[in-house]
C-alpha cells in the first residue's frame, strides 16, 4: 500500500498464441516467461494482492508453483482472439468485489513484457499516488528505427506511400518530436476511471519512462531470442 491506496496487480495470461504457441510458459533464461513477471511483483513493496487472469490450466499450474494461487480460470467468451484487455479488467475488478476487495488502482502487467527494473513497479505506483489528480500512469518507450515518420504503406496500386499524410520532406525522425509507445512494463489506472471509461486511455495519464533495452514485447521467437540476450546483458537490473 501506498499513501493509504490499494493496488492490485492484474497479470492478464491468455493459453492461445498464433505467433508463439505457448508463449507464457515457455522457459526464458531459465525459469517460465510469465515466472519472471509474478516474481517482479512478489518483490514489490507496494501492490497490496496479485491476480492472474488466465484461461489455461496449465499456465494457472506454473502460477501455483510460483506462489499465487489461480481462483478461477477465465471464462470462454474471455478467451478468445478478438477479446480486449478492458473486457477482462472489468471483470477481473468485479470478480474481485463481489469476493469483497476493492482496489483503489489496478496495474496491469503483461508477461509477454519481462524486461523490468528492479523497481519498476513501484516507482510507476509512487508515480500514480504522488499524482492523484491525474488517472494513472503508463509505461512507455522512446520510439527509434519504427517513428511515424517515416513509417511507409502500400498503396492500392502496389506502391510505397508515407504512412501519415502531410511529412513531405521528412527523411528522419529527428526531424520531428519524439515518439513513444506504451510497452507493457506497466499500466496503472484508477479502478472507478476504468469502469466508468471504458479505457485505459484518457486524457489525464501521466508517463513512465522506460530505457531502450525494455523496448521489448514477445510476440513471436525473434522477440523471444532477442529478449532472452537483454536480460543476459542487463541481469543486474532485473
Amino acid at each position: 500500500m501506498y499513501l493509504g491506496l490499494k493496488t492490485v496487480a492484474i497479470v492478464t495470461a491468455r493459453g492461445g498464441s498464433k505467433g508463439l504457441p505457448g508463449k507464457n510458459i515457455k522457459i526464458l533464461n531459465g525459469k517460465p516467461l510469465i515466472g519472471w513477471t509474478l516474481e517482479q511483483i512478489k518483490a514489490s513493496e507496494l501492490v497490496d494482492e496479485v491476480f492472474v487472469s488466465t484461461d489455461s490450466q496449465k499456465i494457472a499450474d506454473v502460477c501455483e508453483r510460483f506462489g499465487v494461487p489461480v481462483p478461477e480460470l477465465r471464462p470462454d467468451y474471455l478467451a478468445e482472439d478478438s477479446t480486449s484487455s478492458i473486457d477482462v479488467l472489468e471483470y477481473t475488478l468485479q470478480y474481485l468485489k463481489n469476493a469483497g476487495k476493492e482496489f483503489d488502482y489496478f496495474i496491469l502487467l503483461e508477461p509477454t513484457s519481462p524486461l523490468r527494473k528492479q523497481k519498476d513497479l513501484d516507482n510507476i505506483i509512487k508515480l500514480a499516488g504522488d499524482n492523484r489528480e491525474c488517472d494513472g500512469v503508463i509505461s512507455v518507450g522512446e520510439v527509434h528505427m519504427e517513428h511515424p515518420s517515416i513509417v511507409k504503406r502500400i498503396t492500392q496500386k502496389g506502391k510505397i506511400a508515407p504512412y501519415l499524410e502531410n511529412i513531405s520532406g521528412i527523411y528522419q525522425r529527428q526531424q520531428l518530436g519524439k515518439a513513444y509507445f506504451p510497452y507493457g512494463v506497466g499500466y496503472m489506472l484508477k479502478t472507478d476511471i476504468l469502469m466508468e471509461k471504458h479505457s485505459i486511455y484518457t486524457d489525464n495519464i501521466l508517463p513512465y519512462f522506460i530505457e531502450r533495452w525494455q523496448n521489448y514485447e514477445v510476440d513471436d521467437i525473434y522477440d523471444f531470442v532477442c529478449i532472452e540476450s537483454i536480460m543476459n546483458m542487463e541481469a543486474d537490473k532485473l
